[in-house]
């Protein structure tokens, strides 16, 4: 007698793996409908499978389907919004912005600066960030964005009159 167990009952290996869905490489529902039905079709007739396990197992399958085109749907609608943000942003061509510059000084000491510039360009990168490009040719990131618009170097304060107002 051997102590050898027969490939048809060994556990398959990584390369030989269970049938799986084409698509995602994971055992889809057509998979688990006919995994059920070996099982109803295998079953002990004395001991048939208890109704209650067979309601509980099509519930959960049920449950898992939905969840997975919920899951779907929600990654299409963030891929749309993802899509829509460059169109959005795309109106920024051509428009003055104000925008922050973090840089570090001879000290080491992290320094925030705020830059104008106009747009040329925008673009999408692999991430899905939003880049800008500014007329002197450097990328940003659109988070980096503090004002769009006629921007002035200084803060108007029209609400408070000045010496010059009252004199006139």
């Amino acid at each position: 007698m051997s102590n050898s167990i027969q490939e048809n009952y060994a556990i398959p290996t990584q390369t030989e793996s269970l049938r799986t869905d084409e698509e995602n490489g994971t055992l889809g529902k057509n998979d688990f409908l006919e995994i059920l039905m070996v099982q109803l079709q295998n079953q002990d007739p004395m001991d048939p499978m208890d109704d209650k396990e067979f309601v509980s197992q099509m519930a959960q399958f049920s449950s898992l389907e939905q969840m997975t085109n919920m899951t779907q749907s929600i990654e299409e609608f963030a891929n749309s919004q993802k899509k829509g943000s460059l169109v959005q942003h795309s109106e920024l061509i051509g428009q003055q912005v104000s925008w922050e510059r973090t840089q570090e000084n001879e000290d080491g000491v992290e320094e925030t600066e705020e830059v104008v510039n106009t747009i040329a360009s925008v673009k999408q990168d692999g991430e899905g960030n939003i880049r800008l490009l500014t007329d002197d040719d450097r990328w940003i990131n659109s988070e980096q964005l503090i004002q769009v618009g006629s921007v002035s170097s200084e803060e108007e304060t029209d609400d408070v009159p000045t010496d010059e107002d009252t004199n006139e």
